[in-house]
């Protein structure tokens, strides 16, 4: 989808229903469905942390930026992931980080940022993190610059491949709370993204194919 054209619809995100958990479900292993019907977040405290949809023109076409993270000895370590990280005690709120990180990860400055809203919520069991992810665009073209020590890569995805069902597909795998099992996800180029970023880019699908 032309960039413009993509550009006039976003302002109906504003008054759009957001599907929620209907479309997490849809991109969440069995047993974390299970996991979270269980889990008293009150008395755990997750950490907050928050994350950029981000929507720019590439060669007029409009993509979506994600972040192919470096190899650690962690839970998330070599994951697709969109931009974002855990809050800050001089951010104002929950957007001011998706922003800073975004800055920090991807080298998007915060003045080409254009925030349209947030979206829900999720939770990830084994990091014990609640996630907030927000969609924003860019007008411009971007030009990344990766902090090396924890973004490898970037994965940048049209729109219309996102949109595309053909592109939702399940893998078996092992988990770091499970054996092997049946795991939704998005096929991406070579990559397989699952877990809490499929869950979000769920939500996010769902919304955009009710405007456009």
């Amino acid at each position: 989808m032309h960039f413009d054209e993509f550009l006039k619809y976003t302002p109906k995100i504003l008054n759009v229903e957001l599907p929620a958990t209907n479309a997490h479900v849809k991109m969440a292993p069995s047993n974390r469905v299970e996991l979270l019907k269980n889990i008293n977040l009150e008395e755990i405290s997750p950490k907050k942390a928050a994350v950029m949809m981000l929507f720019y023109p590439k060669k007029t076409q409009t993509h979506l930026a994600l972040i192919l993270r470096t190899s650690y000895n962690g839970v998330h370590s070599s994951q697709i992931a969109f931009p974002g990280g855990k809050v800050e005690p001089e951010d104002l709120n929950l957007s001011e980080t998706a922003i800073r990180e975004t800055h920090e990860e991807i080298g998007v400055h915060p003045s080409h940022i254009n925030v349209i809203r947030a979206f829900t919520e999720v939770y990830i069991p084994p990091s014990n993190f609640m996630v907030y992810p927000f969609m924003g665009f860019s007008k411009s073209e971007l030009e990344f610059a990766l902090q090396e020590d924890e973004v490898a890569g970037i994965v940048e995805l049209p729109l219309v491949d996102f949109l595309n069902d053909k592109n939702v597909v399940t893998n078996t795998m092992k988990t770091s709370y499970a054996g092997d099992i049946e795991v939704p996800g998005f096929k991406v180029e070579q990559h397989f993204i699952w877990g809490a970023t499929a869950m979000m880019m769920s939500e996010l699908k769902e919304t955009l194919k009710m405007i456009l």
